[in-house]
């Protein structure tokens, strides 16, 4: 019973923190509601996230404004064509005397991956080599750098912002790398009510940045909340099954899948669905993840895992439509399904 109050009172506590950011958020991001909340979860669930949009929409400022929130180290690396990866990492340095003569030791010269939340601004303008800089940071929050290894501090949460591909000058980013981020979260330009409210309020009096809404141990605490929030085996098993019916030569894939997608989500797409499914239940107060939460993620989860074939390409059909019909396909509950196919 203890236990039970316990977690009740946390998940409460979380709830109300989660509004609180939301609240200092909008005081600064008009509109993007549902991006924000995509940009939580990502936090709690301790995943980094990818946000994608055409230059101007406010995912700088968005990154800007949480990393104000939050009180932890942050740090911005804007990625340029001829950005090198010791511009990201660091690089050890010769170490000069007071007469400017060479002492024959080296010291660590930190890079901007050295802090809490980085935010990588347009990730996608720097070339693969560079942007593979970030994924030993990205996946085992550390730095390797002349052979010795530097971990990270923790929370360690990357967001990174990206133009569309189709834009000039930008580099896709490699699959491996795709796969590290929790979620890809499309931010789409604002409705005309937004739009004036936009003008109007960074056409005025420049307002000061929000404050310190938690810090270090409280975003350390929704993480480990986050893990704790129960997922029942038939939840987990259809985020086994979406993810299974992603693969083309799955015999429970979709003939569309078939057709148009030469790679599944694999191991971290069902992972990510399940970690992702938490933080949302956590948000709302719950202590166990609903099928609603595997569904409500999917999208963003699975949308940067899945690789067109040629033949999906030339269609002009887009991942976020095979998820979409990934989740009309895919029953909750199997069993019953043919339960009710026996009876009827």
């Amino acid at each position: 019973m203890n236990d039970l109050s316990s977690l009740e009172g946390r998940l409460r506590q979380a709830r109300t923190v989660s509004e609180q950011l939301r609240s200092a958020i909008a005081a600064v991001i008009v509109g993007q509601n549902d991006v924000v909340d995509q940009v939580l979860w990502g936090l709690i669930a301790g995943g980094h996230v990818l946000l994608e949009g055409a230059p101007g929409l406010g995912k700088t400022l968005l990154v800007r404004t949480l990393a104000s929130c939050l009180g932890l180290r942050f740090s911005r690396i804007q990625f340029t064509p001829d950005l090198m990866p010791s511009d990201i990492t660091g690089t050890n340095v010769l170490v000069m005397d007071v007469a400017g003569a060479a002492t024959g030791r080296f010291e660590l010269h930190r890079g901007p991956v050295f802090a809490q939340v980085v935010l990588a601004d347009e990730i996608n303008r720097a070339t693969p080599r560079t942007q593979s800089a970030l994924l030993e940071a990205m996946q085992e929050h550390s730095v390797t750098i002349a052979g010795t290894r530097h971990v990270l501090e923790e929370p360690f949460f990357v967001l990174a912002t990206e133009n569309p591909i189709e834009m000039e000058g930008t580099y896709p980013l490699p699959e491996a790398q795709l796969d590290r981020f929790l979620l890809k979260v499309l931010v789409a330009a604002p409705q005309e009510d937004d739009l004036v409210a936009i003008v109007a309020r960074t056409t005025g009096h420049v307002a000061e940045p929000p404050r310190s809404i938690v810090d270090h141990d409280q975003v350390m605490q929704l993480q480990t909340l986050c893990r704790d929030i129960a997922v029942a085996d038939p939840v987990a098993r259809y985020a086994a099954r979406l993810v299974g019916a992603s693969a083309p030569d799955a015999a429970s894939a979709p003939d569309r899948v078939k057709r148009a997608i030469r790679y599944g989500a694999g191991v971290r797409g069902a992972q990510s669905l399940v970690l992702a499914a938490k933080a949302v239940a956590l948000l709302e107060g719950r202590a166990q993840v609903a099928f609603g939460d595997i569904q409500q993620v999917a999208l963003p989860v699975l949308r940067h895992r899945l690789i067109l074939s040629f033949e999906g390409e030339a269609d002009g059909i887009t991942t976020d439509e095979i998820v979409g019909e990934l989740i009309q396909f895919v029953p909750t509950r199997p069993d019953a399904v043919e339960r009710a196919v026996r009876e009827g």
